[in-house]
């Protein structure tokens, strides 16, 4: 049985971790109303903008010097996986989820006789992906000494990213991230960027009424300009829903951690009344011993 001081003193520190958690939970959740907003209203700009290339790639993608931000390389042997994760943790299984999904992917990806290479993107998704696939990287990022994570970051990845395109480096480019459903659900998502997305058949593009559009300067030229917007526009999309998703998981992380440490304050302040109840009574027990022995 433990002793008073040894219950004291787990109770002041159970006490102690209780206030973190509930400060750290509060700030949570300041935080996640203005990353949600973020992510929420970068969704319809990001969704239009690769609808728009969608179709305007369509015109140009058969042509040979069509823009390999848009074709790729013509090859489908090398994928590049541009995981996006949380730098920071006691967010629950927020970064280990996209980890997980990342990694199941990678398997896939292998057992088809494909090659797979990792760009990660935050330190929490690389600490977790480098113990099985660390001869897959080729780059790492992170974000960590930023309090707001901006425009300019993405278009640096993005940056990255074409650099690698030009190089060689691989054929195909896939975002990997979490994206944000509510306080409670973000769902590990895979979007492929490169090649870019086009319409799957004509019945799918002649399915409801279509409007015609004609270019000013050529598509060749929009495209251009607009595919490289575009991958950045793609990227910071998904590190906001991410920004989103990690403060809404750290929230619920953090008030589940207050529920617990009330709970294990009561259980072990009950324990710390039981033990002081049972030294008193052992002591009168020994005081009216003695008395009756003289």
């Amino acid at each position: 049985m433990a002793s008073l001081k040894a219950l004291r003193m787990r109770i002041n520190s159970v006490k102690s971790t209780r206030k973190i958690t509930q400060a750290m939970k509060m700030v949570a959740a300041a935080k996640l109303r203005r990353a949600q907003t973020r992510a929420e209203a970068a969704r319809p700009y990001a969704e239009r903008m690769e609808r728009m290339l969608a179709s305007l790639g369509a015109a140009v993608s058969g042509q040979p010097d069509a823009p390999r931000l848009l074709v790729g390389t013509g090859g489908d042997t090398v994928h590049l996986l541009v995981v996006i994760s949380g730098d920071r943790g006691l967010a629950g299984a927020f970064n280990t989820n996209v980890g997980r999904f990342a990694r199941t992917r990678i398997r896939e990806l292998e057992a088809a006789g494909k090659t797979v290479k990792i760009l990660a993107v935050g330190r929490k998704g690389a600490t977790f992906l480098k113990r099985e696939f660390a001869s897959r990287f080729i780059g790492e990022m992170s974000f960590a000494g930023k309090k707001v994570v901006g425009f300019d970051d993405a278009a640096e990845v993005a940056a990255k990213i074409t650099e690698l395109l030009d190089e060689g480096a691989f054929d195909v480019c896939s975002l990997v991230y979490n994206r944000f459903q509510n306080v409670i659900t973000q769902v590990p998502t895979a979007q492929q960027m490169i090649p870019g997305a086009l319409p799957a058949t004509e019945d799918d593009a002649q399915s409801g009424p279509q409007a015609l559009y004609e270019y000013e300067p050529a598509e060749d030229q929009i495209l251009a300009a607009l595919l490289p917007q575009n991958l950045a526009v793609q990227i910071y999309r998904a590190i906001l829903e991410t920004s989103a998703g990690f403060y809404g998981s750290q929230m619920t992380a953090m008030d589940n951690a207050t529920r617990n440490a009330g709970e294990m304050i009561n259980k072990l302040t009950l324990n710390y009344n039981r033990t002081r109840q049972a030294n008193i009574t052992r002591e009168l027990i020994e005081i009216i011993s003695g008395a009756e022995a003289l």
